[in-house]
């Protein structure tokens, strides 16, 4: 695997209500029906908590020869963990360890960025873009990412 995600474009709004009930449909399916939410005996792991809300997850990866070849998480939160939990692990999956860290990074930028800015598409993490709107619901976004990394450096 490439390590790529599909062809980004720059500057995408979510404005469009065509969209937003879209994302709001792709949030709630991975709520509602997690993938990867199993734990990994003999991976590596991480929890990170949201002292805020009560928010806890535990990220798990089996990495070999800096590929992930497995990744899942367990977690205790609201739908916005879960849900960027879920997603992150469907998409992390197969990706060298490097290109995960990176696709953290331009998922916090992301879900960080000021409503109303051009944010880039990061396929179905672009459901997440959302939070954006509400600065609180951001850490929740994050969470799952910031489980990831520990993860991956440990």
């Amino acid at each position: 695997m490439s390590g790529e995600l599909p062809p980004h474009r720059a500057g995408v709004r979510g404005g469009d209500p065509g969209l937003q009930v879209l994302y709001q449909e792709v949030i709630l399916d991975h709520t509602r029906r997690p993938r990867n939410c199993r734990a990994i005996e003999g991976g590596r792991q991480a929890e990170e908590y949201n002292a805020i809300c009560g928010d806890r997850v535990t990220v798990y990866a089996r990495v070999e020869e800096g590929v992930i070849r497995d990744v899942s998480f367990l977690a205790s939160g609201c739908a916005i963990v879960n849900a960027s939990a879920s997603l992150m692990t469907e998409t992390v999956a197969g990706l060298a360890t490097a290109d995960a860290s990176a696709l953290a990074d331009r998922f916090h930028r992301m879900i960080a960025a000021a409503p109303g800015a051009d944010i880039e598409d990061l396929g179905t993490l672009t459901a997440l873009a959302g939070v954006r709107m509400f600065p609180i619901r951001i850490r929740c976004a994050n969470l799952p990412w910031e489980a990831l990394r520990a993860a991956l450096a440990g």
